[in-house]
């Protein structure tokens, strides 16, 4: 016993010296593997807790009884009338703790090395060999085929033709010459990343709306990542009342509930949860699209959080990010909503598969259409390998996870009030712009002239792009101009509105407006984004409002690819 604990007295001293470089995040994660978990960050503590010493004496039999769990409460779940319906999901869920309790005994390699193998033998390094434009050439092709087999190999529906989906394939063509026509590096553009992204997009459209399965999975995600978020109201009501909360203020509903994201992701920071998450997105997504790990996180988790509180998942890294990182960060929280409003609008009357898919198609589509847009020129911090690293040293630093979760507390009340703050100015701002425009347009006996009315004319190419139906094209513009002036809240509510009325839209208007509608691209969102942001990182705050518009119109542009692609398949 005496050797074990001089052995770990050893293993954390060598640890403690190593939390002052940059990798120290990771170290701690390796030294998790081995069994040598630190319980203190201090270098004056010196002695071991009986707690973890327990821990590593029957490490073993702690996590196979847990494990033993999980299997049981699988096993119960999926006998059980009330919860065998959601099979597919509580599978996925009870196999993914198992396997990675049983990754603790065994190496990864004994898996990954044969598939590496395998891979780089069959696939990889053929495939490497082929000239570059070969290469390309391939993926067009591969994404040319995946985007007509789309549109035309499944069967019509109802009130549809081949000519509304021959529109739809040709507006996504439009939008991406768009892209290269204003792209910021045209030279620099990384084509096998906009490929992939797109062929990604049209996979997750097959996946979810032609398979069951793939809609219960992320039906699944959306409900936990809303229900999670939906705790905060415990805190609000308590300052307010149960009234106030059911009316979904703004300053009460959604403050609260990125204060209490921020204060719950600062406390995983401190346990080293989200270094983990990271170092796993960096791997899959440079494999596949060869963005950085920042860009990956804030990227996969934007449909499921939300924009301001994907974007804390990263915090320690945004005062290091590039303009092409900051412009994907803001790229992807524009092109999705978030898990905590899609209960909202599918109460409204909104399909529930139309917002879950919608949101989980923007994720490589926001990442295509940014990259062609501010193409990558620098070397990303977290590009293939994640180097978690929390900055400089704080002063203070916390002293367990309970004191990291008050000190996020805190930062997240510093974000919160940015938020505020920028969506109040931002929305009066459009309301004195209309005011002028109004009595501009008095003059010239136009009596209701907005911005909303001048887009929803602006918007009328882009609303017959997506393959809308010919006689719906000018209300589907116009709804689609109120939630970028406005919000989608209000374009949804009016789209519900609109259709118990005799002038409603047909199933085909109303299933791609209901994919256009589900973003964040608005001129508040936009101050919510120069908010968060610029808090994260003050020295970064003015390329953050310099591309900012930039990024909102690119996310905008995401959910109309999104709804095209809808067109194809409807």
């Amino acid at each position: 016993m005496m050797d074990q604990h001089g052995d770990y007295e050893a293993q954390n001293e060598r640890m403690t010296r190593k939390t002052s470089q940059s990798s120290a995040s990771i170290e701690k994660l390796a030294a998790k593997d081995m069994g040598t978990t630190p319980v203190s960050q201090s270098e004056e503590d010196d002695e071991v807790s009986s707690s973890t010493l327990l821990y590593q004496r029957y490490r073993t039999f702690i996590l196979i009884a847990v494990a033993a769990v999980i299997i049981g409460w699988w096993i119960s779940a999926t006998v059980l009338k009330a919860t065998r319906h959601r099979w597919i999901v509580q599978t996925l869920f009870a196999w993914f703790f198992v396997l990675v309790i049983a990754f603790r005994f065994v190496p990864n390699s004994v898996v990954s090395k044969p598939v590496g193998d395998v891979w780089e033998a069959c696939v990889q390094d053929p495939f490497f060999k082929l000239p570059r434009y070969t290469r390309l050439a391939l993926g067009w092709l591969c994404l040319l085929a995946i985007v007509f087999g789309s549109a035309f190999g499944f069967p019509l529906e109802e009130n549809t033709n081949y000519g509304d989906r021959a529109i739809s394939v040709l507006g996504l063509f439009v939008f991406q010459c768009c892209f290269w026509l204003s792209s910021k590096f045209r030279s620099q553009i990384p084509w096998p990343t906009v490929i992939v992204g797109l062929f990604l997009q049209q996979v997750v459209a097959l996946f979810v709306l032609k398979s069951g399965a793939g809609f219960s999975i992320f039906k699944w995600i959306a409900t936990l990542a809303s229900d999670f978020l939906a705790q905060s109201k415990a805190g609000a009501t308590f300052f307010f009342d149960a009234d106030t909360i059911a009316k979904n203020w703004f300053f009460v509903n959604t403050l609260a509930a990125i204060i209490f994201f921020i204060a719950f992701v600062q406390m995983l920071y401190y346990l080293g949860v989200m270094q983990w998450l990271l170092g796993k997105f960096a791997w899959f997504f440079f494999k596949l699209l060869n963005v950085s790990g920042a860009e990956a996180v804030v990227a996969a988790a934007s449909p499921w959080i939300g924009q301001g509180e994907s974007a804390c998942l990263v915090r320690p890294y945004i005062d290091l990010m590039t303009e092409s990182e900051l412009h994907l960060t803001m790229t992807s929280g524009f092109a999705c909503i978030s898990g905590s409003v899609m209960a909202a609008y599918i109460n409204l009357g909104v399909p529930a598969d139309s917002i879950v898919t919608s949101s989980v198609m923007s994720i490589p589509a926001s990442i295509a259409i940014s990259k062609m847009r501010i193409p990558e020129t620098d070397e990303p911090v977290t590009r293939g390998r994640v180097v978690v690293d929390r900055g400089a040293p704080e002063k203070y630093p916390p002293a367990n996870a309970l004191h990291a979760f008050s000190k996020g507390a805190v930062f997240g009340l510093v974000v919160a009030g940015q938020i505020l703050t920028n969506v109040l100015t931002v929305l009066s701002l459009v309301a004195a712009i209309n005011g002028l425009l109004t009595w501009i347009g008095r003059g010239f006996g136009i009596h209701a002239l907005t911005l909303q009315l001048v887009l929803g004319y602006v918007f009328y190419p882009v609303a017959f792009f997506l393959g809308t139906p010919r006689g719906e094209i000018l209300r589907v513009s116009q709804i689609l101009a109120t939630k970028l002036i406005e919000n989608e809240f209000a374009a949804y509510t009016e789209l519900i509105a609109l259709q118990k009325t005799s002038d409603a839209l047909s199933q085909r208007g109303f299933t791609i407006a209901t994919y256009a509608l589900c973003g964040f691209a608005n001129l508040g969102s936009l101050g919510i984004q120069i908010g968060v942001l610029s808090a994260m990182a003050p020295t970064r705050a003015k390329i953050i409002s310099r591309i900012a518009v930039s990024a909102m119109i690119c996310g905008f542009i995401s959910t109309l690819q999104t709804a095209g692609i809808a067109g194809m398949l409807v």
